[in-house]
């Protein structure tokens, strides 16, 4: 390895810290093993998997996401390379592939248009307690099929019109329509294709409220482990290039560093003003450390941005309404802490016309 400084990124058993080495390596990070005990090398309690600090956040997405590491040898393919968008064929649906296709251009991607719908016959026959089997033969009622089919073709119509007047600019595309719940059907597709992004329109806030059960975007902002946008209905916000601000919800622990650096590989070359915002809950000496030493590493890995900092109590968490991007490092919760603990991602979702980005950590 070079001279660069080397940091510990954890401690394990020599088997699976070789494990560890070989997923970090089949992904282009630079490994070392040093053995903890020095003195007594033989009978080491552990061994020491470092790496260059500059690899540290590529490398703790990795080893943090159990799921990558079951996943880690199989070959993600071209499908990493499409920006996935759910459409019901609404104006807000619309509305997000307006930013979709932006983001398609900037990076050099195709998009994935996916519908999902309900056979009204099937599912009047499901009872709550039953586990929903998904057929993969095609609907009894064929006009529940046609017509999901007829509202896609229009739905690209319209976008091929938008291209030809020049208001979306030309990316390549497909479609998928699959028969199943919404929420269910796109989380499955992105779990077998990981697409770059996943780009969701919304309702306004006054509209998602009377919604609070049944909303696709909370759900999957809950349990989806790919990143999203969500577009509020009434938000300009059609090209991300334009923003200059963004507002960040930290945790002050290691799912920053990750987040941060999942935005900033998203986004490269956009110099930004990061507002971090810790939401109070026991700020004291402790949490005024971690401050200083988030802010001192923002300030030396992220150079193009510029960082400031504020903590709010949870009660009085008010936004912006000239706020022009939210971002929440989001973890993964189960249905129960959700119903009776949302997390603050599916709390900003239903309470405001933000557009907000989520990322998994």
């Amino acid at each position: 390895m070079s001279q660069e400084r080397l940091v510990t990124l954890a401690i394990h058993t020599l088997e699976y810290a070789q494990k560890v080495c070989e997923i970090l390596e089949r992904e282009g990070i630079a490994t070392e093993l040093h053995n903890v005990n020095l003195d007594h090398p033989v009978v080491s309690p552990g061994v020491r998997v470092r790496i260059k600090e500059s690899d540290l956040p590529l490398a703790l997405r990795i080893v943090e996401n159990r799921e990558v590491l079951e996943t880690s040898a199989t070959p993600t393919g071209d499908s990493t390379r499409t920006i996935l968008v759910p459409t019901d064929f609404s104006d807000h649906s619309f509305n997000a592939a307006l930013l979709a296709f932006n983001l398609a251009r900037q990076f050099g991607t195709d998009l994935t248009f996916i519908h999902a719908y309900l056979d009204p016959e099937r599912s009047a026959n499901i009872q709550l307690s039953d586990v929903y089997n998904y057929d993969t033969t095609p609907s009894a009622n064929s006009q529940v099929v046609n017509d999901a089919h007829a509202s896609m073709a229009s739905f690209i119509d319209r976008i091929k019109d938008s291209i030809k007047k020049g208001d979306i600019p030309a990316a390549k595309f497909r479609t998928v329509i699959r028969e199943g719940v919404p929420e269910d059907i796109i989380d499955r597709y992105a779990k077998s294709n990981t697409p770059f992004l996943i780009v969701m329109g919304t309702r306004e806030a006054q509209r998602k409220e009377k919604e609070l059960i049944g909303s696709v975007t909370a759900e999957l902002l809950d349990g989806c482990r790919h990143s999203i946008i969500s577009v509020p209905a009434q938000c300009p916000l059609s090209n991300l290039q334009n923003i200059k601000e963004v507002t960040f919800f930290c945790n002050l622990d290691q799912t920053d560093i990750l987040a941060l650096d999942t935005l900033k590989r998203i986004f490269p070359g956009i110099n930004l003003t990061i507002n971090l915002v810790y939401i109070e809950r026991h700020y004291h000496h402790e949490s005024k450390k971690a401050v200083d030493n988030l802010l001192e590493y923002c300030k030396t890995h992220y150079p193009d941005y510029r960082f400031t900092f504020r903590h709010t109590p949870a009660d009085k968490l008010i936004l912006n309404e000239s706020d022009e991007l939210i971002v929440v490092p989001n973890k993964r919760k189960n249905i129960i802490s959700r119903l009776f603990n949302p997390g603050l991602a599916h709390r900003i979702l239903f309470r405001n016309d933000i557009p907000m980005m989520v990322i998994p950590v």
